[in-house]
């Protein structure tokens, strides 16, 4: 199996301004991703940022003097489009799977990564692969800031949502707090692999109305028409960065990780 992964990363965020280069255990967050991805089978790793300072942080700290930075465009509107410039600007040919590993993700593991590149090269109907874990609890359900997922029985994505689906109806007789069921939601995992042909595509494509509505860039895909399969993630990743609190508990967690070596 062969497959890219490209990281993007932007330098400017809302809630965490020049987050790739937050301190976590000593180290910038981007590196923490890069350590990962190298640990993947990927024959090439690749940062795409729009920022010289993240360029200048792009690199495995195993091997400090190979850079693994591309400057891309910083009109992009997201990483899928600065994925798309790179693929183009490399030549990569329309087969070659490339997986979108997310610049924020520092204690993703590696091994979701080989996952989500071979789900996408056994299924050569579809056009995109990610991964999903079983939800747990009815706060994680409720919670919009928690994407969910459902699927055929075959593993095709049927719909991405912020809402609380599957909704269990006959378990919430007083409406939407007194949810009492969640068996059979599944947590979406922002990790694609894409078909370059499929990502050029999706990159073409205007925003489709229900990714306006619900902020979710997967359902311009669905929209349109392309396929993309589901797998349950063969391990449960850890916490992403998003919000302040988030980051103070990676570095909790990478703190203890590095005592217990």
């Amino acid at each position: 199996m062969t497959f890219k992964v490209v990281i993007p990363a932007r330098f400017a965020s809302a809630r965490l301004p020049g987050k790739p280069l937050l301190e976590l255990a000593g180290r910038p967050m981007i590196q923490w991703v890069i350590q990962s991805a190298r640990r993947s089978r990927a024959d090439e790793v690749l940062v795409a940022t729009d920022d010289a300072r993240v360029f200048a942080a792009a690199f495995d700290p195993a091997q400090p003097e190979h850079n693994l930075g591309i400057i891309t465009d910083a009109a992009h509107a997201s990483g899928t489009d600065r994925i798309a410039e790179v693929a183009r600007t490399l030549g990569w040919s329309a087969k070659t799977i490339v997986v979108n590993v997310q610049g924020d993700e520092p204690q993703l593991p590696s091994l979701l990564i080989d996952q989500v590149a071979g789900l996408l090269q056994a299924h050569p109907d579809a056009d995109l692969a990610t991964l999903a874990t079983p939800i747990t609890n009815v706060q994680e359900l409720l919670d919009p800031n928690v994407v969910k997922v459902v699927t055929t029985d075959g593993g095709e994505a049927l719909y991405f949502s912020r809402a609380p689906i599957p909704w269990h109806r006959e378990h919430a007789s007083a409406g939407w707090v007194s949810q009492s069921r969640c068996d059979g939601a599944r947590r979406h995992l922002g990790i694609y692999a894409y078909r370059v042909d499929a990502l050029q595509r999706l990159t073409e494509l205007p925003p489709s109305t229900l990714e306006i509505a619900e902020k979710l860039e997967q359902l311009r895909a669905l929209q349109q028409g392309l396929r993309i399969i589901v797998a349950t993630a063969s391990v449960v990743p850890g916490m992403g960065v998003d919000t302040e609190h988030d980051l103070a508990a990676v570095r909790r967690s990478l703190a203890a990780a590095a005592a217990a070596e």
